[in-house]
């Protein structure tokens, strides 16, 4: 099963930036970048976000353009600071992907992407080659959270905190059937094949890629951001 790893660039338009102003748990603290601490660590430039437009730069609207031209619909959001350290820069709301998803909040344009993509190229193809029929939504425990990373009181934040990162709990099937994470991981051959098809396909997408191998804390889903360089575990 042929899986492209990431939606080809395209040429910018000239009514790219028209169209784009209208239109868990954190990865382990080695491989947190240095903008993901606490005020009182090391100083690293920041998005504005107290008043700044979305989808301002060239990046930005590039992503932009790419979720329309995938057939993604979504709404793009202002730039919000959160306090607290935890903010959202040119985040979306994904609408329609192709496939439901479930508990949605605000993601980065490039998580938002990556994760349609993986969607469609990934978990849907991978359906229908292993149980013979289609996922019809994909669970997740959400994006957007202001806290550190494994919940605690004190520590980095999470990559959740910046809108980066997506916690996939598991899938739901015409027939049915739900692949879940907790169970299905280590589950009947079928399931474990499944899974572990789209946790290879995850680490070639984004930049963090946490599995229940991982940790006790990650027993229950796939932990996904675009933090790190393709820590995969």
């Amino acid at each position: 099963m042929a899986i492209p790893t990431v939606l080809k660039p395209r040429m910018l338009v000239a009514a790219t930036a028209a169209f784009a102003l209208s239109a868990c748990f954190g990865a382990p603290d080695v491989m947190k970048r240095s903008d993901a601490k606490r005020p009182g660590a090391k100083t690293v430039q920041r998005p504005q976000v107290t008043g700044a437009p979305s989808f301002t730069s060239t990046d930005a609207q590039q992503c932009a353009f790419d979720l329309k031209q995938a057939g993604v619909r979504f709404t793009p959001l202002p730039n919000q600071d959160h306090g607290g350290g935890c903010s959202s820069i040119d985040s979306v709301k994904l609408l329609d992907i192709g496939t439901p998803v479930t508990n949605l909040g605000p993601m980065t344009c490039p998580l938002a992407r990556n994760f349609a993509a993986w969607a469609q190229y990934a978990v849907r193809p991978a359906a229908r080659k292993y149980f013979g029929t289609e996922v019809v939504k994909i669970e997740t425990y959400g994006t957007y959270s202001c806290r550190n990373i494994y919940g605690g009181r004190s520590g980095r934040l999470s990559q959740h905190a910046y809108s980066n990162a997506i916690d996939v709990a598991g899938f739901v099937l015409a027939d049915g059937r739900r692949i879940m994470l907790d169970g299905g991981w280590k589950g009947d051959r079928p399931s474990q094949d499944f899974l572990r098809a789209l946790h290879k396909s995850a680490c070639r997408r984004f930049g963090t890629v946490l599995s229940p191998d991982y940790n006790a804390a990650h027993y229950n889903h796939f932990h996904l951001d675009m933090s790190g360089n393709g820590f995969c575990r």
